[in-house]
């Protein structure tokens, strides 16, 4: 019963979604505000009734009703219940569903945030959104529902995927899906400008914190992402290019030249045109990243659908959003005329103009390295797969230039760059760089693409720390002209100068996780070492400074797996830590499951993967050194401040 109650509201939700979008448009055509306000209370029961719809999923969960073949699909009676709670994004039916939620979700908070303050967008807000959600409605009541029955019921369900079954697949979807939903609110600010003809920087200014939490929450879903491939695939690595990996990373890459360009919009009036353009790929990157896992076209570890006809759905869908969206900008081309032009190409606007025509290219890089394996395919029949080294070839010189003009655009002014200024400036990031690429050898960096990243760091580094304390000691010396002149500490000017513009030196901060991580891609990628080799109880090896000793192998169980367990004992000086590491096998599946052993400092990690039984109480191990890995996860959580701070800041900075 409670099923069929879902399964009601969510068609009633549809309904409502509809009547949404009609009456704001026949509200918007008559010039009748009552009717608009009749599609605002829709649009409460809509999130209200998808709300109910996904408790009830979520209950048949916990009440193991394997009546539900979603239930029966992707849970057991032995699933953990933390597992079973989230279990409603196990699959494709049910991570829609949440994805039609959060949809709902944000669209009620921007009615209720910007309902008052933009009267004359939030209309076609409205009718925009409803129409996003309808679409997605349509998607799950007809073509990939989590309602259906199952008759008669099994005794037990065929259980969550057991790749599923780790706290990292429990926070990955959600994240991106919040990073996905969320650039949905800019969309369609941005096409009711368009709409409207009110193509200025309002709509931008209106949707500033929706684009930070929505970059924000994608930054947050692919480094989680990137965690649990770290600890559980056993590979010793966290980014391997997979096709799934990418669509994440594509609409990530769009959305940081929106939110750098945004920037010139609001400061010089330029780039409306581009910042346009860049919203609507954003958001259409993320509808393209649903459309390769769900449609079941790529063969990946994270991609767990199949089914063609969902797929041409989400492809027609995502055709005809792309046709609306480039049309409305075709059409508001004139409209988007700036007379203000580039007036030097050493500038701020240019280094933006630049950052954003990289960014792109990345993008597209990116693109054509996911979609060409599958346009061979369906040509030609032949399989070809793209992997690491044209990545690095193509999209690792492109991420170079953007690091140097990370490093220059901070010395440099808007309209033009004043000289005198910038001959002041660049001695002490040039001197950083040129001691970073003298220094490089001595720590056995001997590859051209890592002298050429450590290099760059020190640019960067020196070039916003030069910044900051620019910043400081132009307010210390605004109060010295003050009356009375005062003496302001330079602790008092850094907390002033960091709270007066949050958003510029919470960028900053960005930055500097930036820098953070490159740290770690340096030290990950060029200096990992590996062992591959067969142990038994009692036996030794030495990698590096540690000397690693099986000590037993074992079974080990719990929950609804059994699995052959390793522990070992590695040392390092006075150091000794004790790691255990399992291949797991799940009650209902065959395919064993790898627990990584991870010890971690500041240095490295110490990476131990148990492998197959070599002979009678001997087995395989990969044993790996990860130096500086720690230091991705950092940077992560720099980043994560720098944009939540920068979130603090007003419509404009004091």
């Amino acid at each position: 019963m409670w099923i069929e109650l879902g399964h009601f509201a969510a068609i009633l939700a549809f309904l409502l979604t509809l009547t949404q979008t009609s009456t704001t448009l026949f509200g918007i055509y008559r010039a009748q505000p009552v009717w608009i306000r009749v599609a605002k209370q829709a649009n409460m029961a809509t999130l209200l009734l998808l709300t109910l719809s996904g408790a009830t999923l979520i209950n048949a969960f916990l009440q193991h009703d394997f009546s539900v073949r979603y239930v029966a699909s992707h849970s057991s009676l032995e699933l953990p219940i933390f597992y079973l709670a989230t279990a409603l994004w196990g699959g494709h039916e049910g991570s829609l569903l949440l994805w039609a939620w959060l949809l709902s979700l944000f669209n009620t908070i921007a009615i209720w945030r910007h309902w008052s303050t933009h009267s004359r967008s939030i209309p076609w807000v409205m009718a925009i959104l409803g129409a996003l959600l309808a679409g997605f409605l349509i998607l799950i009541l007809f073509l990939s529902s989590p309602f259906e029955r199952l008759i008669p019921a099994p005794g037990n369900g065929r259980d969550l995927n057991p790749m599923l079954q780790d706290p990292g697949m429990v926070f990955h979807p959600p994240f991106l899906y919040m990073g996905y939903v969320g650039f949905s609110i800019p969309y369609a600010f941005a096409m009711a400008a368009l709409i409207t003809g009110q193509a200025s920087d309002e709509w931008i200014l209106a949707t500033r914190r929706w684009s930070l939490f929505a970059w924000l929450t994608l930054t947050i879903g692919i480094v989680f992402g990137a965690y649990w491939a770290y600890y559980v695939l056993g590979w010793g690595g966290y980014w391997a290019w997979d096709p799934v990996e990418n669509a994440s990373f594509m609409p990530w890459l769009t959305a940081t030249a929106f939110l750098h360009s945004v920037m010139v919009q609001e400061r010089r009036g330029m780039f409306k045109t581009w910042n346009l353009f860049l919203i609507i790929t954003t958001f259409a990157l993320s509808l393209l990243g649903t459309f390769l896992v769900r449609s079941g076209v790529l063969s990946s570890v994270h991609a767990f659908a199949s089914d063609p006809g969902r797929g041409v759905y989400i492809l027609l869908f995502m055709s005809i959003l792309l046709l609306f969206s480039f049309g409305m900008l075709a059409l508001r081309a004139e409209l988007l005329r700036n007379p203000i032009q580039l007036e030097s190409l050493l500038s701020k606007e240019s280094a933006f103009l630049f950052n954003n025509l990289l960014l792109v290219v990345a993008a597209l890089t990116v693109l054509l390295g996911t979609l060409y394996p599958l346009a061979v395919e369906t040509l030609s029949s032949a399989k070809v797969s793209v992997g690491a080294p044209y990545y690095n070839k193509v999209f690792i010189p492109i991420m170079l230039g953007i690091l140097l003009l990370m490093g220059i655009a901070p010395m440099i002014h808007w309209r033009r760059a004043i000289l005198s200024r910038l001959k002041q400036d660049l001695p002490i990031p040039i001197l950083l760089a040129l001691l970073a690429l003298l220094l490089a050898p001595l720590f056995a960096i001997t590859h051209p693409y890592g002298i050429a990243t450590a290099t760059l760091m020190f640019f960067v580094l020196g070039s916003h720390l030069l910044d900051l304390f620019r910043g400081v000691q132009a307010r210390r010396a605004a109060a010295q002209k003050e009356t009375p002149p005062r003496t302001l500490p330079p602790w008092s000017a850094l907390q002033q100068l960091l709270t007066r513009n949050k958003r510029r030196y919470g960028g900053l901060l960005v930055h500097l996780g930036i820098i953070t991580m490159c740290a770690g891609f340096i030290g990950s990628g060029l200096f990992q070492q590996e062992l591959d080799l067969t142990l038994s109880p009692g036996d030794s090896v030495q990698l590096g400074n540690w000397t690693v000793t099986l000590d037993s192998i074992g079974p080990a169980a719990k929950y609804n797996w059994t699995a052959v367990e390793a522990t070992f004992r590695a040392q390092q000086g006075q150091t000794t830590v004790v790691l255990k590491t399992q291949k797991r096998t799940y009650s209902k599946h065959s395919q064993p499951i790898t627990e990584a052993a991870i010890h971690t400092t500041w240095r490295e990690d110490l990476y131990i993967v148990l492998g197959d039984l070599a002979k009678e109480n001997t087995w395989n191990f990969r044993i790996y050194r990860n130096p500086l890995v720690v230091w991705l996860w950092w940077g992560t959580g720099l980043m994560v401040l720098g944009v939540t701070f920068a979130m603090l800041q007003g419509r404009r900075p004091s």
